[in-house]
């Protein structure tokens, strides 16, 4: 009796760490800093929603938190990560500069819509669902 729950308890062990594992790889893929190449939804050309700069996102190795620039404006904001499954929360305190081309609003709407995500190799596509709703490239 005593070998079976010893073998049970091993093999929990093996899968939560094979999982949690998993896991690391898929966010280790995310380290580093991310530019905006796309973007869906507006029916205004990308140049025009960023005519000086294009957002930014950086990533930690173990993130919990995403920060960047939004095109003119630095924010921060609260990521959870499971597997390929994406989070993100609103964005905490902002700059409040003035932004010409409205791709402010735009990029920090399309944050709050990610629920996956994918990295095919420096390619970063935020997802809703199956639809892309933007695309980085790694810096």
């Amino acid at each position: 009796m005593k070998t079976i729950i010893f073998v049970m308890l091993f093999s929990v062990s093996a899968l939560t760490a094979c999982n949690m594992r998993k896991h690391d790889q898929s966010a280790q893929k995310l380290t580093g800093q991310w530019e905006l190449n796309y973007i869906t939804g507006p029916r205004i050309a990308f140049n025009g929603l960023y005519p000086n700069a294009k957002p930014i996102i950086n990533f930690k190795e173990n993130p919990e938190e995403i920060n960047g620039n939004t095109s003119c404006n630095g924010f921060s904001c609260k990521l959870t990560i499971d597997g390929n499954k994406m989070t993100i929360a609103e964005p905490g305190p902002m700059t409040m500069r003035y932004c010409e081309g409205g791709g402010e609003k735009v990029f920090l709407d399309m944050l709050k819509k990610v629920n996956a995500y994918e990295v095919k190799e420096n390619t970063l596509t935020m997802l809703q669902g199956d639809l892309p709703l933007m695309r980085f490239t790694k810096k």
